[in-house]
């Protein structure tokens, strides 16, 4: 008997250990990604993003000159309102409620904005692919978001 309680004891202590270890490889991959794009400049972050649609939507020469424009000036207006987080978060700023809405009613105009631009210059099926990755994104964001 006593055997077996020490048995179930090591194995517990076993398993419990194993799923720590492996929980905190994700996390450290994550961030890694993370601070590999933080480091990034506008144009290098639109560059490589055009490439991976590139890759993914079989763009011509003609779309990717057109979507790389429309990448760098996101990720330069990206950059731009990641620096006043920070600038805001140094001054320990609290938001009101009515800057959350302007800030949250501003970013889903520019997505639409976004959007209104990218079907402008894709096909109707790479239109199609292109919302059904950014849902993808979405959808394993959310994902990522409940596990941690």
């Amino acid at each position: 008997m006593k055997k077996i309680i020490v048995l179930t004891i090591l194995m517990t202590g076993f398993m419990t250990f194993g799923q720590e270890k492996h929980k905190g490889k994700r996390a450290h991959h994550r961030k890694g990604k993370m601070e590999i794009m933080k480091d990034l400049s506008p144009e290098q972050m639109a560059v490589l993003k055009t490439k991976r649609m590139t890759l993914d939507l079989d763009l011509n020469n003609s779309q990717q000159d057109k979507i790389y424009a429309l990448n760098l000036e996101t990720a330069k207006n990206r950059k731009y309102k990641i620096e006043a987080r920070k600038k805001a978060k140094d001054e320990k700023n609290k938001l009101s409620s009515d800057e959350k809405y302007n800030r949250l009613n501003t970013r889903l105009d520019e997505e639409i904005a976004l959007k209104n631009k990218v079907k402008l210059i894709l096909t109707k099926e790479q239109f199609k692919k292109w919302e059904h990755n950014r849902e993808s994104l979405r959808i394993n964001k959310k994902k990522a978001i409940m596990r941690s």
